[in-house]
């Protein structure tokens, strides 16, 4: 059968991609190799909708994003979990390093107004009327007001039923294993069950970790990504939740988001390890230990918190310069890659996906993709005369 689109994943992109082709009118058929939100755009907790300390490459998405975020669980009919509450990324005065310190925190916090991000630098006084219970070390931090997290399970699945809604086919269970090129075009896929799928303009890669090696399959250009399981944790306070806004921290690998009022979760950059027996990711002791002790050191009465859970088991693919790549891969005209998110991609998805269904359906690529395009990774060509 032929769609007029075919998307490889149905994780929180290709669900929202799907979606907003599919009520333009298009034919869009996704393909999942598991079932949707089944890998790094589901799991346990919350991620965190943020644009402090965000690249300059992903601002412009990021603008439109905190635009779209409020509204969308009417646009979808169903609930996301987002709450914008703001989020404080702390300092503290380092001994090593020349990141830390107020000058520091001033010029971080004049970047990021310069950028979009409404930004306020806060002294330790400031910090603590909004978190009384860091840690004594805590010198001050960035408040960025329009920051907040969402349930990405319930995102991706709300996008994935507002696409079946409007038409889209959402097969489930049905990898992509083969891609059909006929010159400069791709013209299908077919699936490790056999099915060939057409597709009359698009095939878009928007599969995480399968989406590198399909393109290589072709002849297309090298994307420089890896895969790696980041590890969350979630611990159960004995009195309620001391974290009331989504934290970070300058130089601790630390992230912190409350769930409910007497269970947090903690993560913030560390990894898990692949199992080779089945392929699975799994925790190692050695870094759960080290981001509970992160957590101690920025909110000290986490000492009590139990912990619940632990997992590493959802691989996500970063880049080489920690920037997605959201472009055309040559010497395909018409195949579209979207992967790399390097962990921090679901902050703007809503954006990214609006833009890109925007690109499939016009053939202009909109002015906020292009610093995330794939001419980055190429060496400029020198002009001398000849």
């Amino acid at each position: 059968m032929s769609y007029r689109f075919i998307i490889a994943g149905a994780g929180v992109y290709g669900s929202a991609t799907a979606w907003h082709l599919a009520r333009s009118g298009a034919d869009v058929l996704v393909l999942e190799a598991g079932e949707v939100a089944s890998g790094a755009s589901g799991g346990t907790g919350k991620r965190g909708v943020r644009g402090s300390r965000r690249a300059p490459a992903e601002l412009p998405a990021l603008r439109l994003a905190y635009e779209l975020w409020p509204a969308l669980a009417d646009e979808l009919d169903a609930d996301t979990g987002y709450h914008r509450i703001g989020s404080l990324n702390l300092f503290e005065e380092d001994e090593v390093g020349m990141r830390g310190g107020e000058d520091a925190l001033r010029a971080w916090a004049w970047r990021q107004r310069r950028l979009g991000v409404p930004t306020e630098a806060l002294d330790a006084a400031g910090v603590r009327e909004l978190e009384p219970e860091v840690a004594d070390s805590i010198s001050g931090a960035l408040w960025s007001p329009f920051d907040g997290v969402a349930d990405h399970t319930a995102t991706t699945r709300a996008y994935a039923a507002a696409a079946a809604r409007h038409g889209a086919v959402v097969t489930e269970h049905s990898p992509v294993a083969e891609l059909l090129t006929d010159g400069d075009r791709t013209i299908g896929v077919v699936t490790a069950g056999g099915t060939t799928h057409l597709a009359s303009e698009a095939v878009v890669l928007l599969n995480n970790v399968g989406a590198a090696p399909l393109v290589q399959s072709v002849g297309g250009g090298h994307l420089p990504f890896w895969s790696m399981y980041p590890q969350a944790l979630s611990v159960r306070t004995p009195s309620p939740s001391p974290c009331r806004h989504l934290v970070s921290h300058q130089s601790r690998a630390l992230s912190l988001k409350t769930l409910d009022a007497h269970t947090l979760m903690v993560t913030g950059g560390w990894r898990g390890v692949r199992d080779e027996a089945d392929g699975s990711g799994r925790t190692v002791e050695s870094a759960v230990r080290g981001n509970l002790a992160a957590a101690v050191a920025a909110y000290p009465s986490l000492a009590d918190a139990e912990l619940l859970t632990w997992q590493a088991d959802r691989a996500e693919t970063y880049s080489a310069d920690d920037l997605p790549v959201v472009d055309t891969v040559a010497p395909y005209r018409n195949l579209f890659v979207g992967a790399g998110f390097s962990g921090h991609g679901f902050a703007i998805a809503p954006a990214v996906s609006l833009l890109l269904s925007r690109w499939l359906l016009t053939g202009v690529r909109p002015d906020e993709l292009a610093p995330l395009g794939y001419h980055r990774f190429t060496p400029a060509v020198s002009r001398s005369a000849s």
